[in-house]
């Protein structure tokens, strides 16, 4: 019987040799949209995913602080009830990097998400639903970063 021990070393055994073979990056860079990424606006990053102008709507709920206390660790979450998201966005507009997150939705999956991103001044904190037949909807939050968490 295999302890816990040696399964572990034996799971990091077979990463290393993957990684080593140069198998992981190239998977992992096939899925980025290198464009989007590099985008500076929610409108470059929607038109660099091939998507169309976004829309504001009230059927997006974003889950984000009125104030970060510490910007290298902000919680942004979004959610959804409509039916047929393809892709859930999260863009901080300031950002040197606009677009933090891309999710990949279905019908068969509850419809949030949720993750941390590094903010490294106050800005606005979008959420964006691309649906199936091509809207895009979105809301928006502006989320203040401090050092102390006084809103200054």
């Amino acid at each position: 019987m295999q302890t816990r021990r040696e399964a572990i070393k034996q799971s990091a055994l077979v990463a290393g040799l993957l990684a080593s073979t140069g198998l992981f990056p190239q998977y992992a860079s096939a899925a980025v949209n290198k464009a989007a990424f590099e985008a500076k606006s929610l409108a470059d990053v929607t038109k660099a995913l091939g998507a169309g102008a976004p829309v504001a709507s009230a059927s997006i709920m974003i889950q984000a602080p009125d104030i970060a206390e510490n910007g290298a660790v902000v919680p942004v979450g979004a959610a959804t009830a409509l039916a047929g998201v393809k892709q859930m966005l999260i863009v901080v507009e300031k950002n040197p990097t606009a677009l933090i997150a891309v999710f990949h939705m279905s019908d068969s999956v509850d419809t949030s998400v949720a993750t941390r991103t590094k903010m490294g001044q106050s800005s606005d904190v979008f959420v964006v639903a691309v649906m199936n037949d091509g809207k895009v909807l979105y809301a928006k939050k502006e989320v203040k970063v401090t050092l102390g968490g006084c809103g200054g």
